[in-house]
């Protein structure tokens, strides 16, 4: 059964909104037949990524950057995963008070260095999300479910 991979760092209530449209999506009842995982960024191993068919990630933009958990993930997954993941389908989103770029950077750079294939577009929220956004999560979820479904 094919597998979708939620690696989050979920520490805010506007991260939590946007973490869970998009479990809501990636559980689309007309995507019947993937598996979703749901692992926290510090708990997410290289064993999670190589059994995933298609991964999402969630950050906070911290300080410009992306979350410490998100980055710690990236450490311990990029060696044993770097060859066997090549072309692994994902998509991400990230929440900031301001200053997002910094975090958006950081993640099209490593996931570009590991070679993984952007099937969605990123969602990336400033301020509150707003219905319009928190529907563009839940498309986020369901499209990069939809691709590991094959």
């Amino acid at each position: 059964m094919p597998t979708l991979l939620i690696v989050h760092h979920t520490p805010s209530p506007s991260m939590q909104v946007m973490f869970e449209a998009v479990v809501a999506g990636a559980g689309d009842p007309e995507l019947a037949g993937v598996t979703v995982i749901r692992r926290a960024a510090l708990s997410a191993t290289a064993a999670d990524v190589l059994g995933a068919d298609g991964i999402v990630l969630g950050t906070p933009a911290n300080i410009g950057y992306m979350s410490g958990a998100l980055k710690h993930f990236f450490d311990t997954v990029y060696y044993p995963c770097l060859d066997a993941t090549a072309a692994l389908p994902f998509g991400y989103y990230v929440h900031g008070n301001q200053g997002t770029e910094g975090a958006v950077r950081a993640v099209e750079s490593i996931t570009g260095a590991m070679r993984w294939r952007r099937v969605a577009a990123a969602v990336v929220v400033q301020g509150e999300p707003v219905k319009k956004e928190i529907e563009s999560c839940r498309e986020l979820g369901a499209t990069v479910a939809a691709v590991a479904l094959g």
